[in-house]
């Protein structure tokens, strides 16, 4: 399998990270780490370079439970330096911008970004379909709900019959938008969107079921890095602390067909879906 994302192509013959750079003050995890300075961040995303990220995804707008909006111009005030220079210093790195805005998506993939990782499924800004298609850079479609960033990733929405066959219906609809906006086949990329409007017998349910969304063909994402589901299971309340429980996460899903995983710990990452997948390629 492959992904086109502009002018290049990823192959998924092997487990692929997505680094994630939080170029905010209010993220779940690791909210102002890196928003203090552009050399900061710089620094961040060279790290998990050579730790082993396939891709770097730089986000600018939070969307840990009750996150506050962010407007287009100060989401692109923090990213656009990023991605500037990532593309300037390291051009042969693979950029994501993680927004739900189209006129974010285009700035940011003026500047030299490859992916938009829309955590919205094209339901709060349908115009990323188009900016996608024309540029044809990748596109990340997430499953999720509400009306704003400030309820993606509550429980606010999280109201099931069937939640697998009801996500895997609401993300199909979401593709299709994706198709008709003019977006290829091969430059898509879909998430189950593990914790967003989900509480943690959905995500376990969705990670259980990821062989059905992977028969779809596309290059399938997931990210579980430090989510609140870990820590029930596990009995770790500081986010940081997690680590464990998401490479065990990752390694259930790699076996069920994940391919591309968004993490913030690169190198230990590496580590464990290299290991699974030699383990894997043995069968």
């Amino acid at each position: 399998m492959e992904w086109q994302i502009r002018s290049r192509t990823l192959k998924l013959d092997r487990p692929l990270l997505m680094g994630i750079v939080n170029v905010t003050p209010d993220s779940f995890s690791d909210g102002g780490r890196y928003f203090s300075s552009d050399a900061d961040v710089f620094e961040h995303v060279v790290a998990l370079l050579e730790d082993g990220a396939d891709i770097v995804d730089v986000g600018g707008e939070s969307t840990r439970p009750g996150a506050v909006p962010v407007a287009a111009k100060d989401e692109l005030r923090r990213v656009l330096p990023v991605i500037e220079r990532i593309a300037r210093d390291r051009p042969q790195a693979v950029i994501s911008v993680d927004t739900v805005k189209s006129s974010v998506a285009q700035a940011a993939l003026d500047a030299g970004a490859h992916i938009v990782n829309d955590v919205s499924g094209l339901r709060l800004d349908p115009g990323i379909a188009s900016v996608c298609a024309r540029l044809s850079a990748g596109l990340v479609i997430t499953h999720s709900r509400g009306s704003g960033v400030s309820e993606l990733g509550t429980y606010a929405h999280a109201s099931y019959g069937d939640v697998v066959t009801e996500v895997l219906a609401e993300l199909r609809k979401r593709v299709d938008s994706a198709r008709a906006g003019g977006v290829a086949d091969e430059h898509i990329a879909v998430d189950p969107g593990i914790g967003f409007a989900k509480e943690g017998q959905h995500s376990l349910a969705m990670l259980a079921a990821l062989p059905r969304l992977a028969a779809w063909g596309y290059p399938v994402l997931v990210g579980v890095s430090r989510k609140r589901f870990i820590g029930e299971i596990t009995g770790v309340q500081n986010p940081a602390g997690r680590l464990g429980g998401t490479l065990g996460a990752n390694v259930a899903a790699l076996a069920r067909g994940a391919r591309i995983f968004r993490v913030h710990d690169v190198r230990a990452a590496r580590e464990a879906l290299d290991v699974a997948w030699a383990i894997l390629k043995e069968q």
